[in-house]
């Protein structure tokens, strides 16, 4: 069965697996004991660090490992900003961020602090100019991935950074899905990064915090790794994943090339082969082994299951699921396309015999899904003048851009169809769909019950 969703975690690798098992004979022992075993488990530590902080660009001494990255983001914002609190108390971060740092800024603005979050563009990219803008005297921390895992886009790190640097504020760096391809490049003050995401096993993570910036460790003091890092350290997982870290770095140029050549072949031909697709992310700036797509009038989560039925484990960030009835954030952020999201990450090694298959399937999946929604309740329709009401209340996504859909036709060109909704995706996926449809988006004005949307017919 193909498994498609790399960026949520990756395959163990073979290098990894090798050194996870050859370590757990000789990392057992606390690295902090004197003894024979002791020594042979620091050494062990020791030359894991040192692999890692190669790849990263850093100094060993300043890369600590972590039980998992989100826990390296948290301890990483709530340093920086403890060590930084004269300066003020203003974070900033992208919209697109990942949940762990925006649920460390969620925290640090419980607890009183502002957070100042910079929009992205329709590609998923902040603009450089509009994140020096939003720097102050009082910001105490920036944050910015060097690429998003849910499309994939890269971000312009070095540009922030040194705007940063010159305004004399610290940048953490969430580097968990860009470190198996390369370094992360600019003037950056603190990164993390997840083991499980590059073919590590799970559980590691590794923060980085450059000499110089003020960090102030939260949580009650502990000894080991440099005090940013309480319990023992699991030798054995730090080994395999710095092991593997190497392992993938050796292969990226030739990996890079090849997957990112299938996943131009997707960006080109599923549009061509399923109508009403919408290929989200910026087409060029962005990780290679990762291209995500949103299909209109259709459940993403029942398409999930159509795909899995298939053999192909993917991912979504559709509103169409079954853990949330909201969109996306990143997806939000963007202003695209939110329903019947799919995110393919492939793995190392991935055939293109695989993917052929995937698009062989995948128009059928669709389609399938598709004919199952395209007969809902119909919708309550009043005419008014030259306009429709559309009552959509109380039905989920995609229904409410199904039902504008089937009655658009039914007002004259410079008519407007009005869409009654409460579920939180139309107010984004009714814009999308006029984009995609050119149709005017005039608006949306609060309803009795949920929100009313307004469509002008252009043609």
């Amino acid at each position: 069965m193909p498994y498609f969703d790399a960026a949520s975690s990756a395959p163990l690798h073979p290098v990894a697996r090798q050194a996870l098992q050859a370590s757990l004979d000789e990392g057992w022992a606390d690295p902090a004991r004197l003894y024979r075993e002791g020594r042979r488990a620091r050494m062990l530590l020791d030359a894991a660090r040192e692999a890692a902080a190669d790849a990263v660009g850093c100094r060993a001494d300043e890369l600590v490992f972590t039980s998992s990255g989100t826990r390296a983001v948290h301890t990483g914002v709530a340093g920086a900003l403890s060590g930084r609190r004269r300066a003020g108390r203003h974070l900033i971060v992208s919209a697109v961020e990942h949940s762990s740092v925006l649920h460390s800024a969620a925290a640090h603005e419980a607890a009183g602090g502002e957070v100042t979050e910079v929009p992205v563009d329709r590609g998923g990219a902040v603009d450089p100019r509009a994140y020096a803008a939003a720097l102050r005297g009082d910001t105490a921390l920036a944050c910015l991935q060097s690429a998003n895992h849910e499309v994939g886009t890269e971000q312009p790190v070095a540009e922030v950074a040194a705007a940063c640097r010159a305004a004399g504020v610290p940048l953490l760096v969430d580097a968990a899905q860009s470190l198996a391809w390369g370094p992360v490049g600019g003037d950056w003050s603190l990164l993390t990064g997840s083991a499980h995401k590059w073919g590590g096993p799970a559980g590691v993570g590794l923060l980085v915090v450059r000499k110089g910036v003020r960090f102030a460790a939260q949580g009650p003091a502990d000894e080991r790794e440099s005090g940013r890092a309480a319990g023992f350290e699991n030798i054995p997982a730090v080994v395999a994943a710095a092991a593997s870290l190497r392992a993938v770095r050796a292969e990226a140029a030739a990996q890079g090339t090849r997957l990112r050549e299938l996943t131009e072949r997707i960006r080109a031909r599923v549009p061509a082969l399923v109508p009403d697709v919408e290929v989200v992310g910026d087409p060029v700036r962005r990780l290679p082994h990762l291209v995500t797509f949103s299909c209109l009038y259709v459940d993403g989560e029942t398409l999930l299951h159509e795909l899995d039925r298939a053999g192909f484990s993917v991912s979504s960030g559709s509103s169409c699921t079954s853990s949330t009835l909201t969109p996306s954030h990143v997806l939000k952020a963007m202003g695209v396309l939110s329903e019947g999201n799919v995110r393919i990450s492939l793995p190392l090694g991935t055939e293109p015999a695989e993917v052929e298959r995937f698009l062989d399937v995948l128009p059928g999946a669709v389609a399938g899904v598709r004919e199952k929604l395209g007969a809902p309740v119909a919708a309550k329709a009043r005419t008014e003048g030259a306009s429709l009401v559309v009552d959509a209340l109380g039905k989920r996504c995609p229904l409410p851009v199904i039902e504008l859909a089937k009655v658009i036709g039914d007002v004259p060109v410079g008519g407007t169809v009005t869409v009654l909704a409460d579920d939180e995706a139309a107010r984004l996926d009714i814009p999308a769909w006029c984009e995609m449809r050119g149709q005017e988006y005039v608006g949306e004005r609060p309803a009795d019950r949920g929100s009313a949307y307004e469509v002008r017919r252009l043609s």
